[in-house]
């Protein structure tokens, strides 16, 4: 007595590149009705068989192709999940995706495949633990380190210098951010809700300024070296959608900093340098703008109700 399963016309006997596979035609046609497999089943067209058995039920019907995947092929075809792997394996998986014409399947990849990109940029070489560690010492520098998606809320971070560092979607609400420098930095979506990252207060800074004379005039020290690392540093930052809301920024030097849809609504910007700063769709209001430096910025897609620019320098400002 045959097999039931050779009787039934859904039966499906396949032979992709020497490696054999059973299924059957509403596997291959349902998910991925517009894809080739559908199309060789669909009765449209005459299928190649192997010559031993062209002339049995039995028969496998050949596809010049590597078997490799076409198990995960027909995995996605029964139940539509994408397979964990490699991503060498998934290039090799979507080439045959593609030659299937598999658009469901290609997706699918792709969107794994961006998702491990982006996994793989906010990989962050410390943690939280080891930056408290760090700043236990007299001086501290993250140049050039990626710290993206840590929370550092609410840590003494005054005088840290991060330059060239990547501070993608940072947590510094409410951190102390005195005196920290941030040269070039990437902090894209970060948030400083709360944070101050002004100079010191004018007592110290008084304090500072006297030893600052005897240096100059004791040992000829060029001022200007010494004064650069006074002040919160966001110069040529790509500082694009952080969030500022209430931050103490004042007197903070923002030169050319890319803020394009920043939230700075309420922060504290008194006599902070904006100088060439994109403000493309920034949040700005409500803040203090006063005594700001705002010369020649484009501030005509900038929202402004309710700001403080009493004093603020506006000569050549786009509004």
């Amino acid at each position: 007595m045959k097999d039931a399963e050779s009787h039934s016309p859904s039966v499906v006997r396949l032979n992709i590149g020497g490696k054999k596979f059973c299924t059957t035609t509403d596997t291959l046609t349902q998910r991925e009705p517009d894809s080739m497999l559908a199309a060789m089943f669909s009765g449209r067209h005459t299928l190649c068989l192997d010559s031993d058995k062209a002339m049995s039920n039995s028969g496998y019907v050949f596809v010049d192709r590597d078997g490799k995947h076409f198990r995960h092929i027909l995995n996605w075809l029964r139940d539509g999940v994408v397979p964990t792997l490699e991503d060498s394996e998934y290039n090799e998986l979507l080439r045959e995706a593609e030659y299937y014409q598999l658009l469901g399947l290609i997706d699918g990849i792709n969107t794994v495949l961006n998702k491990r990109k982006e996994d793989d940029d906010l990989h962050t070489e410390l943690t939280r633990t080891d930056i408290i560690k760090c700043i236990q010492s007299d001086k501290v520098r993250f140049r050039g380190v990626n710290l993206s998606g840590l929370d550092l809320s609410k840590l003494d971070l005054s005088f840290v210098d991060f330059s060239y560092a990547c501070l993608k979607n940072v947590f510094f609400s409410r951190a102390n951010l005195q005196c920290a420098k941030f040269r070039d930095v990437d902090a894209e979506a970060s948030i400083f809700h709360n944070a101050t990252l002004r100079e010191e207060d004018v007592n110290l800074l008084g304090q500072i300024f006297v030893v600052l004379y005897w240096l100059v005039h004791a040992f000829r020290v060029q001022i200007y070296k010494v004064c650069y690392y006074l002040y919160v540093l966001f110069v040529h930052a790509c500082l694009v959608d952080c969030s500022f809301c209430g931050a103490d920024l004042r007197s903070a030097h923002l030169q050319n900093a890319d803020l394009t849809n920043a939230n700075l609504e309420g922060a504290v910007l008194e006599g902070a340098n904006l100088k060439g700063a994109k403000l493309n769709n920034a949040n700005l209001k409500g803040a203090n703008l006063q005594r700001a430096y705002l010369r020649h910025v484009n501030l005509r897609e900038t929202h402004l109700e309710g700001a403080k620019l009493d004093g603020a320098n506006l000569l050549g400002a786009i509004r």
